[in-house]
């Protein structure tokens, strides 16, 4: 199904408590939710959040363990992925993040430290298309997202679908990787559409 479980930014900014808790399963609309492994849909996940909610969530249960300044969720999400928190000092400054682990890699919580790390060290503020996307979906409510179903292509079954509005035709569902780019700023909160891309920054 459609995130690659390459490590990813899925939000833009700092998330509050509500939009926090809502992206904690950004996939629970998927078709056949309680069938096979959906560890893929979920590792590598991460966002950022405010020091209140890292702490709030520190203290809710007894973490499964804590190195240094990361700790992890004793309640797994699926299969042997949990929920990581990160407090990392970037340009100086601490900042707090939540990422899904697959703890049955040894390195996957070292190598998503060192990717947010380096994702967020960027001396100018980027946006990749795949983050683009991944705001979309993480921002967009419920009833306006969804995954295509079988009047779909069997091609396009399965992957993620966006509610679009304002075409000549009325509203109209489309995938989101094939979202325009006139489409895709269209979808992002004026502060975002703007941003440049990693290479052009």
């Amino acid at each position: 199904m459609n995130p690659s479980p390459a490590i990813r930014k899925v939000f833009q900014g700092v998330a509050s408590r509500q939009q926090m808790f809502r992206m904690f399963d950004r996939h629970a609309q998927r078709p056949n939710r309680w069938e096979g492994d959906a560890s893929p849909l979920y590792a590598g996940e991460w966002f950022e959040i405010t020091e209140v909610e890292h702490d709030y969530m520190f203290e809710i249960l007894p973490p499964l363990w804590i190195r240094g300044s990361m700790f992890a969720m004793r309640e797994f999400l699926t299969g042997s992925v949990t929920s990581v928190f990160f407090a990392l000092r970037i340009d100086g400054d601490i900042r707090h993040f939540h990422g899904y682990c697959d703890l049955s890699d040894g390195q996957a919580v070292e190598r998503m430290r060192v990717a947010i790390i380096e994702r967020e060290s960027r001396p100018v503020r980027a946006m990749t298309r795949e983050e683009r996307l991944e705001h979309i979906w993480s921002i967009t409510a419920d009833d306006y997202r969804g995954y295509a179903g079988d009047r779909w292509p069997e091609a396009a079954c399965g992957k993620r679908t966006i509610l679009l509005y304002g075409s000549k035709t009325g509203s109209m569902l489309k995938l989101l990787d094939d979202l325009t780019d006139d489409e895709i700023a269209g979808k992002l909160p004026v502060q975002l559409r703007h941003l440049p891309s990693p290479i052009a920054a």
